[in-house]
C-alpha cells in the first residue's frame, strides 16, 4: 500500500522513525484542533512538526456533520432557507438572498427593482460584518487585541439592523421568494444611515492600527502564501482569490441583483500571503460602503417584493379574514405548491467568494437534489500544502486569514 493511502497518523509514524534512523532527529506529531481556540471552529491538523518548524499536515474536514444538504432534500423550498443561514453565518443574508435568487431563477420570477436594490444594501452590510471579524481576529490572532474590541461593536450595530429588518442577528432567516417579507421601517434606514456615517472613521483607525504596523507586517507579509495557478487549480474565489492576483469577483463577472448598476474597484493583491489577504478585505470595505451609498442614493420607488401570490405569504388581515388569504398560506407553508421540472445553478460573491446552489427539482414539493458550494470547504483543502515548512504560529495566522468558517466544512 502506497503511504499516502496510510491513514495520517501511520504515515506520520513512520516519517518519524525514518528520520530517527537516518539522521537521529526526532520529529512530533501536534493536534491543532479540534477545539483549539485558533481553529474557529470544530476542526482539526494533525501536523508533523520539526521543533516550531511543520514538515507535514493533514487536514479533517468536519466535526458537525449535519447532513444539510439531505436535510434539504426532505424539506419544502421554503423551509431551507433557515439551513442556509448556518453555513456562513457571519454573512448570512447573503446565503439567504443567494438561496431565494436560485428559487427566484427556476420559476422565471422577475424581482422589483426596489426589492434588488434592498437586497444589495444587506448583503453589502453582511460583507462588511464577515470582514471585521476576519481582519480583526487577525489581529488577535497575531497578538494585538484593540483592533478587535473596537470594531467589534459596528459589527454589532449591523446586527442591530439585520435584528430591525427581520428580528433577527445572526441566523437570520431574511427575504422571502420575490423579496422581503414586509418593507424596511424608518428605523431600520435611520440606523443603516448612522452606521455609514460612523463607520468609516473608525475602520480608518483600525487599518491605521495594523495595516503599516512592523509586527503585523512581520507576522503575515511572506506568510501563508499562494500563487494564482495554484489557488486557481484549487478552486479558489472571493478574497483568497483576488488576493493572488485574480480580479475574479462574481459580482462583475455575472452580475445579479442589479450590481450592474453600480460603480466600484474589485481590490486585487500580488502576492496570495497573509498581508494581502488582509489588506483586499480591508479595501473591500470600503468598495462596499461605496456600493451601500449609491443603492441608497438611487433606490427606486414601487414594491418591495414580486407579484407572486403562490409563493408569497398574504398578509395576515387576509389569513384571517378571507377563505383565499388562508388557502394560500397553508399551500405555501407546506410546500404544496409545485415548482417546474429544472437545473439551475445560481452563484453570488459570498463573504469568503463564490456561494453557489446546484439546484434540480423534479416538480414536487422538494428539491431532487440539492448542492451548497461552501468557498471554505475548498480554502481548508489547501491549507496544509499552504504551511508546510512553516512556523507554527504562522499556521495560525494563514487559517485566521483564509477565514475558514466551520459551517461551511460541512453539508
Amino acid at each position: 500500500m502506497s503511504d499516502l493511502l496510510l491513514p495520517p497518523e501511520q504515515r506520520f509514524a513512520k516519517e518519524i522513525e525514518h528520520r530517527k534512523n537516518e539522521d537521529g532527529s526526532e520529529l512530533t506529531i501536534l493536534n491543532l484542533g479540534p477545539t483549539h481556540p485558533a481553529t474557529h471552529g470544530i476542526f482539526q491538523n494533525l501536523l508533523l512538526m520539526d521543533g516550531e518548524r511543520i514538515v507535514d499536515g493533514e487536514g479533517t474536514v468536519g466535526y458537525i456533520h449535519r447532513a444539510f444538504e439531505k436535510i434539504a432534500e426532505n424539506r419544502p423550498f421554503y423551509q431551507i432557507t433557515v439551513l442556509t443561514d448556518r453555513m456562513n453565518y457571519c454573512s448570512s443574508p447573503i446565503n439567504n438572498m443567494a438561496w431565494w435568487m436560485t428559487l427566484e431563477k427556476v420559476l422565471n420570477i422577475e424581482v422589483p427593482k426596489r426589492a434588488q436594490y434592498m437586497r444589495v444594501i444587506i448583503m453589502e452590510l453582511a460583507r462588511i460584518a464577515d470582514h471585521i471579524i476576519c481582519s480583526s481576529v487577525m489581529g488577535v490572532d497575531t497578538g494585538a487585541l484593540t483592533g478587535f474590541l473596537y470594531v467589534f461593536q459596528y459589527r454589532e450595530k449591523i446586527y442591530e439592523i439585520y435584528e430591525e429588518i427581520c428580528g433577527a442577528r445572526l441566523t437570520t432567516n431574511m427575504g422571502r421568494i420575490g423579496g422581503f417579507e414586509r418593507d424596511w421601517s424608518d428605523a431600520a434606514w435611520q440606523k443603516i444611515n448612522a452606521f455609514l456615517e460612523e463607520f468609516p472613521a473608525v475602520w480608518t483607525e483600525f487599518e491605521n492600527l495594523l495595516t503599516r504596523n512592523r509586527i503585523f507586517m512581520d507576522r503575515t507579509i511572506n506568510v501563508g502564501g499562494i500563487s494564482a495557478e495554484k489557488a486557481i487549480s484549487y478552486g479558489f474565489t472571493g478574497p483568497n482569490l483576488r488576493a493572488a492576483g485574480v480580479d475574479y469577483d462574481v459580482r462583475v463577472m455575472q452580475p445579479y441583483s442589479s450590481y450592474e448598476d453600480f460603480e466600484f474597484d474589485i481590490p486585487v493583491g500580488k502576492n496570495g500571503d497573509c498581508y494581502d489577504r488582509f489588506c483586499v478585505r480591508n479595501a473591500e470595505v470600503w468598495e462596499s460602503m461605496k456600493i451601500i451609498k449609491q443603492a441608497i442614493a438611487k433606490l427606486p420607488e414601487g414594491p418591495y417584493h414580486a407579484d407572486v401570490p403562490d409563493y408569497y405569504l398574504p398578509p395576515k388581515e387576509d389569513v384571517y379574514n378571507t377563505m383565499e388569504g388562508l388557502i394560500y398560506h397553508f399551500k405555501i407553508v407546506m410546500g404544496e405548491v409545485p415548482v417546474p421540472v429544472t437545473e439551475v445553478y445560481h452563484p453570488v460573491e459570498g463573504g469568503n467568494g463564490e456561494l453557489g446552489f446546484y439546484l434540480i427539482t423534479d416538480g414536487s414539493r422538494t428539491p431532487y437534489r440539492l448542492h451548497f458550494r461552501r468557498p471554505c470547504f475548498i480554502y481548508y483543502q489547501a491549507y496544509n500544502e499552504m504551511v508546510k515548512g512553516q512556523m507554527l504560529s504562522d499556521a495560525i495566522a494563514t487559517l485566521s486569514s483564509l477565514n475558514v468558517i466551520a459551517g461551511e466544512l460541512d453539508a
